[in-house]
C-alpha cells in the first residue's frame, strides 16, 4: 500500500503565503510517498492515542506529552489535539462501529508544534502532524476540531476504499474528510444538519483575514475573499469543475462539488448529519462498490444504493450539483 501525504491547506494557498513551505511539503511528499507506511502497533492495553510535541522542530514523532486517560497538559495545542482525536474516534466507534482508522483499534499517533510557523496539518500514513500556523494568516491547526476529523478520515479512506489522490477520486478523498470532519464538529456541538454552519476550518484564519473559514460545504466558493489569499476557488457544481494538473488534479477545488451534495442530502434527510447522510456516506465508502478509481458518478451511485428509504433525497442532491448517479458527471 502506497500512502499519499494528505495536507489540509491546498498548495495554491501556500504558494501565495510562503513559497518556501511548498518546497518543504514537496520534500515531505517525495519522502513519504516512496513506499508503504506500516502503522506502529501498540502493545496490548496501549492508549488509544498519544500526543507528542516536536518543540517546533522537524523530528517526528517528537516527545510524548499526553496519552489517552491522562489529564490536560496545559499546552493548548496538545489538549486541543487530545480533545479532537477523542471526539473523532468516538464518532467512528459509537456511530459507525469502527475501531480506530483501521477498524482494528490501531493507536493514533499525533504530533503538534511541528516546525516553526508551519501552515498545515497532514496524515502521512503513520501519524497526524499539526503546525502552529504563522501567527499572521493562520493560527493553530489543532484549534478547529474538524481539522482533526478531516485528517484522521484520510486514514480511514486509505484503509477502506483507498481512493487515489488525484482527479475525481482525489476530490472525493478530500470531500470525505470534510464530510466526517464536519460530522465530528456537529456531533460535538449537538447541532442538527439544519442548525450547522457547514464551515470547514473555522477559527484557522486570524482576524486580519477576510474570510469565515477555509471551505463552506453549503456554499462552496464563498468561504473567503481576501486581498492576500484571493477568492475561494471551490466549485459548487459540475459547471465549475476544474480540469487541471495542479493540486493533484484540483482535489481541493473540485471537492466542493461532492461536499455540497452531502450538505444537500443531509438537510433533506433531516436530523443529525452524522446519523442520516453520514451513515449513508460511510456505508458507501466501506462497501463493495467504491474502490481506488471511483469517480463522482460512481460514488453517487454507491450512496444511492446505500440510502434505502432516503434514495430520492440522495439522488436529488447529486443531480443538483450536476452528477447523475450511475451515469456521467457533466
Amino acid at each position: 500500500m502506497t500512502t499519499r501525504v494528505c495536507h489540509f491547506i491546498p498548495p495554491y494557498l501556500l504558494e501565495r503565503l510562503q513559497p518556501h513551505l511548498t518546497d518543504v511539503d514537496r520534500a515531505l511528499r517525495a519522502r513519504r510517498e516512496a513506499g508503504p507506511h506500516p502503522v506502529r502497533q501498540g502493545a496490548a492495553g496501549a492508549p488509544a492515542w498519544v500526543v507528542h510535541t516536536c518543540h517546533n522542530g522537524a523530528d517526528l514523532p517528537g516527545d510524548v506529552v499526553r496519552s489517552a486517560g491522562q489529564p490536560a497538559s496545559g499546552d493548548d495545542a496538545v489538549d486541543e489535539a487530545a480533545a479532537g482525536i477523542s471526539a473523532t474516534l468516538d464518532l467512528y466507534r459509537e456511530v459507525y462501529d469502527r475501531a480506530s482508522f483501521d477498524g482494528e483499534g490501531a493507536p493514533v499517533s499525533l504530533s503538534v508544534h511541528y516546525e516553526r510557523g508551519y501552515d498545515n496539518a497532514y496524515w502521512d500514513g503513520t501519524q497526524l502532524v499539526f503546525g502552529d500556523g504563522d501567527g499572521k494568516v493562520f493560527g493553530r491547526f489543532t484549534k478547529p476540531v474538524d481539522v482533526l476529523g478531516h485528517e484522521l478520515t484520510h486514514a480511514v479512506t486509505e484503509r477502506t476504499a483507498g481512493l487515489t489522490y488525484s482527479g475525481q477520486s482525489g476530490a472525493l478523498n478530500e470531500s470525505l474528510s470534510d464530510v466526517f470532519g464536519s460530522c465530528v464538529k456537529q456531533r460535538l456541538l449537538g447541532q442538527s444538519a439544519a442548525q450547522a454552519d457547514w464551515l470547514i476550518g473555522e477559527g484557522l484564519f486570524l482576524p486580519a483575514v477576510q474570510g469565515r473559514a477555509l471551505r463552506d460545504m453549503a456554499h462552496p466558493g464563498t468561504a473567503y475573499d481576501d486581498p492576500q489569499l484571493g477568492k475561494d476557488p471551490q466549485a459548487p457544481d459540475m459547471s465549475g469543475y476544474v480540469d487541471t494538473t495542479d493540486d493533484n488534479g484540483g482535489v481541493h477545488t473540485n471537492s466542493g462539488i461532492p461536499n455540497r451534495a452531502f450538505y444537500l442530502a443531509a438537510v433533506a434527510i433531516g436530523g443529525n448529519a452524522w446519523e442520516g447522510a453520514g451513515r449513508i456516506w460511510y456505508d458507501a465508502l466501506t462497501g463493495p462498490d467504491v474502490s481506488a478509481g471511483t469517480d463522482f458518478a460512481g460514488f453517487a451511485a454507491a450512496t444511492v444504493a446505500a440510502a434505502g428509504a432516503h434514495a430520492d433525497e440522495v439522488t436529488a442532491a447529486w443531480k443538483t450539483v450536476g452528477v447523475g448517479p450511475g451515469g456521467s458527471a457533466s
